[in-house]
């Protein structure tokens, strides 16, 4: 008897996907990449808000900057804010009080970078008795508040007959008064190798040539950065103008601005917003050509210790 063996016909599904943890872990940091970045723009457009409104703000009618209307965008588009701006206020013409700005921030500029590298260089090269004491002095003045030296120096000014001319103003910046450059700087040159001195002296020279020919190529990132943030300050300086100066002739712009707000009568915030914008753009252009040395002079070699 011969038997046939009939075929088992087997039905196999297909294999399940295999588990790909990696694919998984690639979709999770895309999704908090996703929410990192909805969160950054969110902070960005906080914080450039109100700029935003100032820019457009210049550009509506007085009637609808602090009113009812609170709306960031205008149908009535002039130019009127910009033409008053410049016409000036109390007799004295807007050119005048950006030349003033422009002479304080400047002569601030020259001053510090000059009085800064000399008294950084004297720190950080040159070995002298109470060389520790007088550096620790300085770091210490940062933790003065500039308001509990503001009587004891305007009686000073007063009674040397300053006040009311820029000297008060400009003579810090030339006796190196600003202690946080003057750290920023000796920071900077410990960092550079004590070889190059050596070197120098080798071949004759002396602490102004070394200064002059050596040391001050070298701190060019740490002097813009210093050039920098010494004409911001000096450009938005409020406290310091007010103190000192008496005649609207001499005021600079943050004091021009003051005079737009009047409380007694009709005050014209449209022209104020108008003349703070062109007061912006100096000091925008400024930064924007000079950026890329700030994070060189600062966040590298600027902190070296």
């Amino acid at each position: 008897m011969t038997t046939t063996a009939t075929p088992v016909t087997s039905t196999s599904s297909s294999p399940a996907p295999a588990y790909n943890p990696k694919s998984e872990s690639t979709t999770a940091k895309r999704i908090k990449s996703a929410i990192f970045h909805i969160i950054a723009l969110a902070l960005v457009a906080m914080v450039l808000y109100p700029a935003l409104w100032m820019i457009t703000s210049a550009f509506k009618p007085n009637s609808e900057i602090g009113g009812a209307n609170n709306a960031l965008w205008s149908n009535n588009f002039s130019f009127d804010n910009f033409a008053t701006a410049m016409e000036g206020i109390g007799g004295v013409s807007t050119l005048t009080f950006f030349t003033n700005s422009l002479i304080l921030a400047v002569g601030a500029v020259v001053g510090t970078v000059l009085s800064a590298s000399i008294s950084a260089y004297a720190f950080a090269r040159i070995n002298f008795p109470g060389r520790g004491l007088f550096f620790g002095m300085m770091i210490a003045t940062l933790l003065l508040p500039f308001h509990v030296v503001i009587i004891p120096q305007y009686i000073v000014f007063q009674q040397l007959g300053l006040v009311d001319t820029y000297v008060p103003l400009l003579i810090g910046k030339f006796l190196a008064a600003d202690a946080f450059f003057v750290f920023l700087m000796v920071q900077f040159m410990r960092g550079l190798p004590a070889e190059l001195d050596e070197a120098a002296r080798i071949d004759g020279a002396g602490h102004v040539r070394i200064f002059g020919s050596i040391m001050l190529p070298l701190m060019k990132p740490a002097l813009i950065s210093t050039s920098i943030f010494s004409f911001i300050w000096s450009w938005n300086d409020f406290l310091g103008p007010l103190l000192y100066l008496n005649t609207p002739e001499k005021y600079p712009l943050p004091l021009a601005l003051r005079l737009f707000v009047d409380q007694t009568q009709s005050s014209d915030y449209g022209a104020m917003i108008a003349m703070s914008v062109l007061a912006l753009l100096p000091v925008l252009v400024f930064f924007l050509v000079f950026q890329r040395y700030i994070v060189e002079g600062v966040s590298t070699q600027g902190l070296k210790g």
